[in-house]
């Protein structure tokens, strides 16, 4: 058995498409959607993220800023800003980008972002709407990993989900997201982590195993079973003397093994993170159409 590739890219491009006539009707009332941006420091990664999402939100249509500050920016500097964009009816919507300096506590500057512009799901009003099952923002990435499954064939519901990870960003939200008593959810889910023992004996028993650890390689064919779905959600830089920056991104799964085992797998990269730019693009436009609530 070789497992189908899930392409986020071509995945995503179909969610992007669909949004087209929202953003057209929005404008069409007067209505431009916004999305702001608040990043820190130079740390490359997160510029490359942030540029990469605000080509995504020109090619919609969709107005973006980014208000940059020192790596030095003192954390009450950070929230007068974030507090700013808050209060400017231009903005629909507000990314604080990950992570922030040593210096700043991260969960007081997320909690300052106006819960009704939180398109990351990242506020702890929006995961805990998440977990009661209630309308919210759900996060990106476990929200574009949910649609993954949707339109590649691999609908969730009545199958067993192990996720490989308990981050508030990915793992948690994602068991949250997968467990709601709704169609295109209603998983039996099982939540792995660095703590659990003998994982192997949790990931062979998964219809569809999500690998969201950061750890390059945690899967091996060993722990998947024949025939099961596996999503990568892992991003991790190795060394690789053949590419122009020295390094290449791999993920959490031992992708050529695996593949011979699983009935369909996603690339890295190609797969979950186009999923994670079109999701953001999905609530921002959810928030100029007036929030989730009216989903």
């Amino acid at each position: 058995m070789t497992a189908d590739i899930i392409d986020g890219k071509r995945i995503a491009a179909e969610v992007r498409e669909e949004l087209v006539p929202r953003v057209e009707a929005l404008k069409a009332r007067g209505v431009e959607p916004g999305l702001a941006f608040v990043l820190v420091g130079e740390d490359p990664a997160s510029i490359s993220y942030v540029r990469g999402k605000e080509r995504a939100c020109e090619q919609l249509g969709i107005t973006s800023e980014t208000f940059r500050l020192p790596e030095q920016a003192p954390q009450s500097e950070i929230a007068d800003l974030v507090q700013l964009i808050n209060d400017d009816e231009k903005w629909h919507g507000q990314i604080v980008q990950l992570p922030l300096p040593n210096h700043v506590d991260e969960e007081t500057i997320i909690a300052t972002v106006e819960p009704s512009m939180d398109v990351d799901g990242i506020h702890p009003q929006s995961q805990g709407r998440l977990l009661r099952g209630v309308p919210t923002y759900a996060p990106a990435t476990p929200s574009g990993v949910q649609q993954l499954l949707l339109r590649s064939g691999h609908a969730p519901d009545g199958r067993h989900v192990v996720i490989c990870g308990r981050s508030g960003l990915v793992g948690k939200p994602l068991a949250a997201l997968l467990m709601q008593k709704r169609e295109g959810a209603n998983a039996t889910v099982t939540v792995c982590h660095t703590g659990t023992p003998d994982l192997a004996e949790h990931t062979r028993r998964a219809d569809i195993l999500v690998a969201a650890m950061g750890r390059a390689g945690t899967i091996t064919a060993d722990m998947v079973r024949e025939g099961a779905v596996v999503i990568d959600v892992g991003t991790n830089p190795i060394p690789d003397a053949t590419k122009k920056s020295g390094r290449r991104l791999v993920g959490d799964v031992d992708f050529e093994a695996v593949r011979e085992k699983a009935a369909a797998i996603t690339p890295v990269p190609g797969g979950v993170g186009p999923m994670t730019v079109a999701m953001l693009l999905v609530n921002t436009v959810i928030a100029a159409e007036g929030g989730p609530q009216r989903t």
